[in-house]
């Protein structure tokens, strides 16, 4: 796709509202957002904010997630923004706020009324929560849970694995021939890094203990890396060192692979009729990740510091993560982020059904991000790089593991 087809520019829309915030004249405000369904559904629901704020030019500029990081920090160091919105990976919310990027919402959201900010599930609203100020508000979550085959599994009798060890026993089982129990994304850096920390949780591990001292190399970090490379070696396809997220997903869309722990948005994208899967639509089943903890991720909606158009940025944001359109955007295939939109019936009726949203909701109350602080984005390369290594057979986990800590010690100086 090239850079005309990514921009898509709304036509301007206005309400009562947003001349009472004192927008009195026509602006635009550009958005860099990550190209993903979700992106999508957002900007078919902006064509509704016509009809509402005529004053109001909405621009997006959707990309790769690889692309934004550098076009974020470009426009938050000039003297005047390049992006008045920006979509913050919850890695990074620490360091822009503390950097001074991010302008503070809670004048506004106090100030708009209905806008129900405690609706936001909590473990999501409180990312974007530093040194008692609100920064973002949650746009969507990327909580990873653990997506099946469900007649693969109905058909063996075969339970739902609570524990990594029940998993790595079901999966190397399913594997035979050219059918393979999982598809994983041991890439290297964020993708592993991502994956293999909720083996991590599931061990009772982390990267730091309460008193932030590093333990990622410690006995239940090691055994659950260990844990990983031996799944990996008996149950993913061959050659699939080097995949990411989108080619673990086309080997359970085609059929290849019975099992995939990912993000858990994937799971309608899997199931639409006419969709990816084919014919196997309809087949696949949400559950919680083994061990029962997942990483969790999370983009918001956030105003740049620099932006000239803060009052008509918040008018946006607020319109399109407000109770009523984050309602509609998730009947229309968004994930959610809202309590009051994974309760609602209608939602489930015309949504992807109650199961789906009831497994989201559990993953969601236990989970945890993946990296936070100032460095959280060089812990997650540092890291990554390491498990990468230890997949591969350069090093042993133990090793991979030592040089992992070490590298964060360096970080954190």
């Amino acid at each position: 796709m090239n850079t005309l087809d990514r921009r898509m520019i709304i036509p301007p829309v206005a309400s009562a509202l947003a001349l009472a915030a004192g927008i009195a004249s026509a602006q635009e405000i550009n958005v860099i957002i990550e190209e993903v369904p979700d992106y999508d559904i957002v900007r078919e629901l902006t064509e509704q904010f016509m009809a509402d704020n005529p004053d109001i030019t909405v621009t997006f500029d959707a990309m790769p997630f690889d692309a934004m990081r550098d076009r974020i920090l470009t426009s938050s160091l000039a003297p005047t923004a390049t992006y008045d919105i920006i979509i913050i990976d919850n890695p990074w919310s620490e360091e822009f706020a503390n950097a001074g990027y991010l302008e503070p919402l809670d004048g506004y959201i106090a100030a708009t009324e209905g806008y129900d900010y405690d609706d936001f599930v909590p473990a999501l609203a409180d990312i974007s929560v530093v040194g008692g100020a609100t920064y973002g508000v949650p746009y969507y979550n990327y909580a990873l849970g653990l997506i099946v085959r469900q007649d693969i599994f109905d058909e063996r009798g075969l339970e739902t694995p609570k524990t990594i060890e029940d998993y790595q026993t079901v999966v190397a089982d399913l594997t035979e021939g050219d059918f393979y129990g999982a598809a994983m994304q041991p890439q290297r850096g964020y993708k592993i890094m991502e994956e293999w920390k909720n083996w991590l949780y599931a061990n009772g591990g982390e990267l730091f203990d309460a008193d932030g001292n590093i333990i990622i190399n410690n006995e239940a970090a090691v055994t659950a890396l260990e844990q990983y490379i031996e799944t990996f070696n008996a149950a993913a396809p061959p050659n699939s060192g080097s995949w990411g997220f989108d080619e673990a997903l086309r080997a359970v869309a085609s059929g290849s692979a019975a099992t995939m722990l990912s993000y858990n948005w994937m799971l309608p994208a899997l199931n639409a009729e006419g969709g990816m899967a084919g014919d196997l639509a309809g087949n696949f089943a949400l559950h919680e990740v083994p061990g029962g903890k997942a990483v969790l991720g999370l983009w918001s909606w956030g105003i740049t510091a620099n932006s000239e158009n803060k009052d008509a940025a918040w008018e946006y944001i607020s319109w399109i993560s407000g109770p009523e359109v984050a309602k509609q955007r998730v009947i229309m295939g968004g994930a959610p982020v809202r309590t009051s939109v994974l309760n609602d019936p209608e939602v489930w009726e015309q949504g992807f059904g109650e199961d789906y949203y009831t497994v989201l909701a559990g993953i969601l109350e236990d989970a945890a991000p993946l990296s936070s602080g100032n460095n959280a984005e060089e812990l997650i390369e540092v890291v990554g790089t390491e498990l990468s290594a230890a997949v591969s057979g350069q090093k042993t986990a133990q090793e991979a593991l030592d040089d992992a800590a070490a590298g964060i010690e360096r970080a954190n100086r």
